[in-house]
């Protein structure tokens, strides 16, 4: 009679919590230091390479010498084995056997040297490439062993999401923490400054002004978005022709920030001459003056943008609100009814209360999306007269005066701004999962 699980268990005396704590923090410890000598050793030029042969930047440029159609079925050649190997360390993983456990102990070593191999081939980093295989393969098999589900669980568990988690650290966690580094150096990332960047975002007139606008747009942008678009919400609510009245106000959310810059753009429109801006052919049918709309200060020109946002984003808060009002309980309204309150206190009083969780994720959204823009900025004025945000002039910074000191300066207090609000909704949407 074969043993069960729990006897298994037993038998293989698991490591208590405790001893898997520590050899985590170990891991994580050497993993880290291990990872930081690699990228910032200088290479010595008297030592012989050790290398694959190739590097995925060979590999690429390689590929980019190639035609345009032979390049795509490489692409996917390429794309598919790798899925086909993970695929196959997935399937595998789980089965006892001594095949299946040497499968996955050359996984568990192997494959991390590879990756670091193909991704920094020169002289001096095989010694670290091979310390970060030998940590991570020895804590991967140390947590496999220690599962209680048996071996090669983890293993799979770990296969399986690895790609998503190696994407997320390249492409957010490492440009993170290295924006954040660069934001203490000069413009040329030579010379350590400390704190000077920031002390120039908040004292010089391109960085003030861009920080003011800013916190304009994410203090007034959400919130008209989000009245407008929930009064035209509760307005078009079950009433004739309430499809086609949504599909007219949806249109200005499908143009992009782009083109609706252009669009209002001729709207603002000045000149000497005849106008061909809307706004100011109505100023002068009733005879007034002409405005440059986009240059007129302080802050009106800043409200002109506004507009064209507000314009774009309301159709958002439309359509959320919308769909949240119709879920407010018929038997609320009519308790309201029966009570005596008139359509107004039953909006405040029921309705509003009762799409609560849906007005907090439309404006912290619309604030967010406020943060980033750049589009219209870019477009209408180009950051002239005070008109700058972070967003822009972060880009400007970099691309226009080669300033990365900077532009990684404003990106670390966009970020800041930012990081508020994301939290805020995480945890609201999380609230609102345990209700459910």
């Amino acid at each position: 009679m074969t043993a069960t699980t729990p006897e298994l268990d037993a038998r293989r005396k698991v490591p208590s919590r405790q001893t898997a704590a520590i050899v985590a923090a170990v891991t994580v410890i050497a993993v880290i230091a291990a990872f930081i000598f690699l990228i910032t050793q200088q290479p010595n030029p008297d030592a012989r390479p050790v290398s694959l042969g190739f590097s995925l930047n060979s590999l690429f440029v390689w590929l980019g010498g190639l035609p345009p159609l032979a390049q795509i079925p490489l692409i996917l050649a390429v794309f598919g084995a790798v899925v086909a190997l993970i695929l196959v360390l997935i399937e595998y993983a789980p089965r006892s056997g001594k095949g299946y456990f040497y499968l996955r102990l050359a996984a568990c070593f192997v494959i991390p040297a590879l990756a670091f191999m193909l991704l920094r081939p020169y002289q001096n980093s095989f010694i670290f490439v091979l310390i970060i295989a030998i940590v991570l393969g020895g804590a991967l098999f140390f947590f496999d062993y220690r599962s209680r589900q048996g071996a090669g669980y983890l293993f799979q568990l770990i296969i399986f999401t690895a790609p998503a988690a190696i994407l997320l650290l390249v492409g957010l966690v490492y440009p993170t923490i290295a924006t954040l580094f660069q934001s203490f150096f000069d413009k040329t990332t030579t010379k350590f400054v400390g704190l000077e960047n920031y002390v120039w975002v908040f004292t010089n007139p391109e960085g003030f002004w861009s920080v003011i606008n800013t916190v304009i747009w994410v203090l007034i942008a959400p919130v008209f978005a989000t009245v407008i678009g929930l009064a035209y919400a509760a307005l078009v609510d079950r009433s004739r022709g309430e499809k086609f009245l949504k599909v007219i106000v949806f249109m200005p959310y499908a143009i992009s920030f782009v083109g609706a810059g252009i669009i209002w753009k001729f709207v603002y429109d000045f000149r000497q001459g005849e106008q061909i801006g809307l706004l100011n052919a109505i100023v002068t049918a009733f005879g007034g003056q002409p405005v440059s709309w986009l240059d007129a200060q302080p802050l009106v020109n800043t409200f002109m943008l506004l507009v064209v946002f507000v314009w774009s984003q309301t159709a958002f808060a439309m359509v959320i609100l919308s769909s949240a009002i119709k879920g407010v309980p018929a038997e609320q309204l009519e308790a309201a009814a029966l009570d005596g309150t008139t359509a107004w206190q039953s909006f405040i009083n029921v309705t509003v209360p009762g799409i609560r969780s849906s007005l907090i994720v439309v404006l912290t959204t619309i604030a967010i999306a406020a943060l980033k823009v750049y589009d219209i900025v870019a477009v209408m004025t180009g950051g002239r007269a005070n008109t700058s945000v972070l967003g822009f002039e972060m880009v400007n910074q970099q691309q226009r005066f080669q300033s990365y000191g900077h532009s990684a300066a404003l990106a670390v207090v966009l970020f800041i701004f930012v990081l508020p609000l994301i939290i805020y909704n995480a945890r609201q949407i999380k609230k609102q999962r345990e209700i459910r």
